[in-house]
């Protein structure tokens, strides 16, 4: 059996459902990166665990709290980063949204120090309820 990367262990701890556990694997000069241009509102840059919940709660308010990730796959490279494959579904704009994402995060010294969100939103699509 193929023991699991360290860094691997830390991202399974990260779960901006609640913030009181971020505190714990994100490191203090924290950095969220959303790149979406079809959500010109909310790309940018996020920093530190307040800026992290306020991304997620303005992500909250406008899926009117349906946002809800599903991780398909997690993929270390080297000692500092890893891959996510997520599929996120959503209620947007009154419509059930499905939409593949990566994420790219960077791990040093057991803290998540950087994380770069690439949802892929040429290809979202709507979903039947």
């Amino acid at each position: 059996m193929k023991k699991e990367h360290p860094n691997t262990r830390i991202l399974k701890q990260f779960n901006p459902a609640n913030p009181n556990t971020l505190s714990e694997v994100l490191d203090e000069d924290f950095v969220w990166h959303y790149i979406n241009p079809k959500l010109k509102e909310l790309e940018g840059d996020y920093f530190g665990l307040s800026g992290l919940t306020d991304f997620f709660n303005t992500l909250s308010g406008r899926t009117k709290g349906s946002f809800k990730v599903n991780p398909l796959s997690i993929t270390p490279l080297g000692d500092e980063l890893i891959i996510t494959h997520v599929k996120d579904t959503m209620l947007l704009e009154d419509k059930q949204m499905q939409i593949d994402a990566i994420v790219v995060w960077c791990i040093i010294d057991g803290k998540i120090k950087e994380a770069w969100d690439i949802p892929i939103a040429h290809t979202a699509k709507a979903v039947e309820l």
